[in-house]
């Protein structure tokens, strides 16, 4: 029996890593795909194949599926998780900047798909699972050029997922909530260092403060987990919210209008980000208070 194949993008470390793992738990030939290729050495160790590949890299890319189809001779699955947060306040962010953000969120997944998918119409098969963020419904403050990204990758995944049916090809969209990974912390420096000092720098703070935190948030086995069950179940949801607070936040934005719902944000940085700062005996003690 001939072994499935996925590819799994942004899999140096976090969310990528850790669905690189439960795929090739569940009997996968996986491929790795990130940049930084030293990190990977823990994965290549339990048999999966780490490749270095800039997701911006056309060339790259072509590679990549040219060496998965000699090796393997097929590729079911598509995992698009690379992407990062250059956060900052719309006014200060550079253009150069959101769109190096707008290429490695979008246009790399995009080309990506673009290039498995003659295979998987060829297999009249494969899944596409798109890696997309609560913050592709939701608006937080400094955060415009992600959210414009993540917003995007919905209404991309929904236009390819009416376009691929005929051809027995699933696209899911994973919407995570809060994880606990190196993410935020790398967030919020770019976003003290893009809106710190500025006319912006009181919000720069406190929402710093919040994603900066640790311990807040679900590990990435649980986005794991569900990008696991969209390959293997027979009839995936077109979305999986999973995650901290995924759930509950998407709810809140559908039901409110907008106006009430930009001030429970507003209210809400400002006091997740104060209990953020506490020292941990104070954030325990509140959280026994009655």
């Amino acid at each position: 029996m001939t072994t499935k194949t996925a590819i799994v993008t942004g899999a140096s470390s976090g969310i990528g890593a850790a669905v690189a793992r439960r795929l090739n738990d569940v009997g996968y030939t996986v491929y790795a795909v990130a940049r930084r290729i030293e990190l990977m050495t823990p994965l290549a160790q339990d048999g999966i194949r780490p490749v270095r590949v800039d997701i911006t890299d056309d060339a790259a890319l072509t590679a990549l599926v040219s060496r998965v189809m000699t090796e393997t001779g097929r590729v079911d699955v598509l995992v698009n998780n690379a992407g990062y947060g250059a956060l900052g306040a719309i006014e200060d962010v550079s253009l150069a900047e959101a769109r190096r953000q707008v290429d490695v969120n979008l246009f790399g997944l995009a080309r990506l798909t673009q290039l498995v998918l003659p295979h998987m119409r060829a297999q009249r098969n494969g899944r596409i699972i798109n890696v997309s963020s609560i913050g592709g419904k939701i608006h937080t403050p400094l955060a415009g050029w992600y959210h414009a990204t993540k917003f995007a990758v919905e209404g991309f995944s929904d236009a390819l997922r009416l376009e691929l049916a005929p051809f027995g090809i699933r696209v899911v969209v994973i919407e995570p909530g809060a994880i606990d990974t190196e993410w935020h912390r790398v967030a919020a420096e770019n976003l003290l260092a893009t809106s710190g000092g500025g006319v912006y720098a009181g919000q720069a703070a406190t929402v710093a403060t919040l994603m900066s935190a640790s311990g807040i948030g679900s590990r990435p086995a649980v986005i794991a987990s569900a990008v696991a069950r969209a390959v293997t179940a027979r009839r995936p949801r077109t979305r999986y919210a999973v995650g901290l607070g995924a759930k509950p936040i998407l709810l809140t934005r559908r039901v409110l209008p907008d106006k009430a719902f930009d001030a429970v944000m507003r209210f809400g940085v400002r006091v997740v980000g104060r209990v953020a700062a506490l020292p941990p005996v104070v954030k325990i003690s509140a959280g026994r208070a009655s």
